[in-house]
C-alpha cells in the first residue's frame, strides 16, 4: 500500500520541516556556552535540552495524529542494543563512582539526547512510509542547523572578537570558539555540516547557495584551527569526489582543494614550521604522553569497571608526574576504558563494529550520508571528547546514526491501525 504526499498534505509536510529544524536547531545550540553565567548556562543545558526532547516525542505524535501509525519495527539490533549495554553499565557505575553526582549528570545529558534521537529519526522514518516523496532530509536538517551556528560565530568574531576568539600558545595564536565552544569541537561541527549539504549539492539545480552555505562553514573551520576537523572536511570532499562519475566536477573539486590545501596546512599545521609547532604535532600536543601515563599509572587500579562513568581517577583530575593534569582523556575510546574498564571499552567497540557494518544493508544515499557524518565524528573522538565522552554534540550525531540504521517497517496493518488512518486520511485507505 503507498502512502503518498499528496498536496493536501504539502502544508502539513511545511510545518514538519520547520518544526524538526528548529528543535535541531536548538538541540545542538544548547550544547554551547552562551554566558558565563553558571546558572544560565545550566538552565539551556539542562532545562532546555529537556524542552526539546519533549518536544521531539510531540513532533511524533503529532504525524502519527495527523495520518500514519507506528508501524516500525528493528533491523541490525545489535548496534542498538550494545549502545543501552553501554548506557546500562554506566548507570551502574554511579554504584562505584568516585564523583556519582558528576557521572549521574553525564549520563542523563547522554540519555536525554538518546531519547530526543530515538523520536526524531523515528519521526523521519514513519514520514519515509506513510509520506512517501515527502522531501524532508535528515542532511538537509542537520546542514542548515551547522550553518546557522556557524554563521553566528562568523558574524560574531568580526562584531566581538573577544567572546568568539579563543587565545592559544601563550596568546600567540587565536583560534574561533571563543568562551562559547573549545575550537576542535566546532571545527567538528563544521565537518558534519560540509558531509550533509554536499548532498543538497545532487539533489538541488541551483547550487549556489548551497555552495555559500558550504564556503561559510569551511571559513568557519579554518578560523579555528581544527587541525584533525581539516583532515576529516578534506576525507570528506575525496570521499564524495570517489563517488560522483562526472569527471568535470572532479577535476574543479580536486584543483580547488589542491589550490586552498598548501596554505591550509601551512596556516594549521605547520605555521611556518618553527620547532615547537612539530613537536606538538609529534605528541598531538602532548596527548601521547598522557596516555600512556593513564594505561601505566591509571587503568591498573580500576582495570574491569573503571572509576565510574566519566571519571578517570579517584580524584578530579588524574596527574602523573610528567605529564599535565586532566579530567578528560581526549580520546573517546581511551574514556571509556578508564570510566567503565576493559568491560566498557569491549561494548564499545562492538558496538562501533556493528553500527559500521549496518551501514552496508542501506540504500546508497542513507549509506553515503552516515559515512559523511561519521567521518569528521569519529576523528574528533581520537583527539577530544567524542562518542563515548562527555557530553557533547558529537555523541548526539552518533545516536542519530545508531537510530538511522535501526528502523524497518512492518507493511501489515492492524483493524486498529486501519481505523486509524481511514479516520485521518481517508483517501489512502480503501
Amino acid at each position: 500500500m503507498e502512502f503518498l504526499a499528496t498536496t493536501t498534505n504539502e502544508d502539513f509536510l511545511k510545518k514538519i520541516n520547520n518544526y524538526m529544524f528548529i528543535i535541531l536547531l536548538l538541540m545542538i545550540a544548547c550544547f554551547f556556552t552562551w554566558s558565563e553565567n553558571v546558572n544560565i548556562t545550566r538552565g539551556i543545558k539542562i532545562v532546555g535540552r529537556m524542552g526539546v526532547m519533549i518536544s521531539s516525542i510531540f513532533i511524533y505524535k503529532k504525524i502519527i495524529n495527523h495520518g500514519a501509525v507506528n508501524t516500525m519495527g528493528y533491523k541490525n539490533s545489535f548496534a542498538t542494543l550494545f549502545y543501552i549495554g553501554y548506557l546500562f553499565l554506566g548507570f551502574m557505575s554511579f554504584m562505584w563512582s568516585t564523583n556519582p553526582g558528576f557521572s549521574a549528570l553525564q549520563w542523563f545529558m547522554t540519555f536525554q539526547s538518546f531519547v530526543f534521537a530515538y523520536f526524531f529519526i523515528k519521526s523521519l522514518k514513519v514520514l519515509d512510509t506513510f509520506y512517501k516523496g515527502h522531501s524532508i532530509r535528515l542532511y538537509h536538517l542537520l546542514g542548515n542547523s551547522v550553518f546557522i551556528l556557524q554563521l553566528v560565530f562568523v558574524v560574531g568574531m568580526w562584531i566581538n572578537p573577544d567572546i568568539f576568539f579563543r587565545l592559544t600558545n601563550g596568546g600567540e595564536e587565536a583560534r574561533l570558539g571563543g568562551t562559547i565552544m573549545n575550537p576542535n569541537e566546532l571545527g567538528m561541527l563544521a565537518g558534519v555540516g560540509v558531509a550533509c549539504l554536499i548532498f543538497d549539492l545532487y539533489r538541488f539545480k541551483n547550487k549556489t547557495w548551497t555552495i555559500i552555505k558550504i564556503l561559510v562553514i569551511f571559513y568557519a573551520l579554518f578560523m579555528t584551527g581544527s587541525r584533525s576537523s581539516l583532515i576529516g572536511a578534506l576525507l570528506i570532499i575525496f570521499f564524495h569526489i570517489n563517488q560522483t562519475k562526472k569527471q568535470g566536477l572532479k577535476l574543479a573539486i580536486i584543483g580547488g582543494v589542491l589550490m586552498v590545501m598548501p596554505f591550509a596546512i601551512n596556516e594549521m599545521i605547520l605555521k611556518g614550521g618553527d620547532q615547537k609547532r612539530m613537536e606538538e604535532i609529534l605528541t598531538l600536543t602532548g596527548r601521547l604522553p598522557f596516555w600512556q601515563a593513564l594505561i601505566t599509572e591509571g587503568l591498573p587500579r580500576e582495570p574491569l569497571l573503571g572509576f565510574g562513568y566519566m571519571r578517570i581517577d579517584y580524584k578530579e583530575f588524574f596527574q602523573s608526574v610528567h605529564t599535565y593534569p586532566g579530567k578528560m582523556t581526549h580520546n573517546t575510546f581511551m574514556q571509556v576504558l578508564m570510566n567503565l574498564g576493559f568491560i566498557g571499552l569491549t561494548i564499545a567497540l562492538f558496538q562501533v563494529f556493528f553500527t559500521i557494518k549496518a551501514f552496508f544493508t542501506e540504500d546508497k544515499e542513507t549509506r553515503l550520508m552516515l559515512i559523511g557524518i561519521l567521518i569528521p565524528i569519529l576523528i574528533n573522538s581520537f583527539t577530544e571528547f567524542g562518542i563515548f565522552g562527555e557530553s557533547n554534540y558529537g555523541i548526539l550525531f552518533y545516536q542519530l546514526i545508531i537510530f538511522s540504521i535501526a528502523f524497518k517497517n512492518r507493511t501489515h496493518l492492524t483493524p486498529i491501525q486501519k481505523l486509524h488512518l481511514k479516520k485521518r486520511r481517508p483517501e489512502v485507505i480503501a
